[in-house]
């Protein structure tokens, strides 16, 4: 299976996609409601927006004078493209590598650690 395209994001544009993939479509004015912590001008927002549909990361649809956008690219697919990205990047593909540094340097739960040996064993049958 090839991989999808990779994309890089930055942290707005992740957000905004949240906010999308979590509403399905929203205004320029619903984004920049929903990103209130960001205390960014209304026009960031929108003009990002208009960068991010220039790239395919979103699309939109007029109702009336207002455009409502929604995610063109599913977060299954960013989220392999980041998460790919940083495998190759940091830990050189060594996906060993990358668990034990976080382990090493996250708090993990015994339920998490109870879920990776879950998802070790689950893979361990189809391999």
């Amino acid at each position: 299976m090839p991989k999808p395209k990779l994309h890089r994001l930055g942290d707005l544009q992740l957000r905004i996609l949240q906010t999308l993939w979590e509403r399905e479509e929203a205004s320029v004015a619903a984004v920049h409601a929903a990103l209130t912590k960001e205390r960014l001008a209304h026009t960031t927002i929108a003009t990002m927006l208009r960068k991010m549909e220039a790239r395919g990361l979103v699309a939109h649809r007029a109702e009336g004078r207002t455009f409502l956008y929604r995610a063109a690219v599913a977060a299954e697919h960013v989220n392999q493209g980041m998460a790919d990205h940083v495998l190759d990047r940091l830990f050189e593909g060594r996906l060993a590598d990358m668990v034990s540094h976080l382990l090493d340097t996250r708090e993990v739960s015994k339920d998490e650690l109870a879920e990776l040996q879950r998802l070790v064993a689950k893979r361990r049958r189809t391999v």
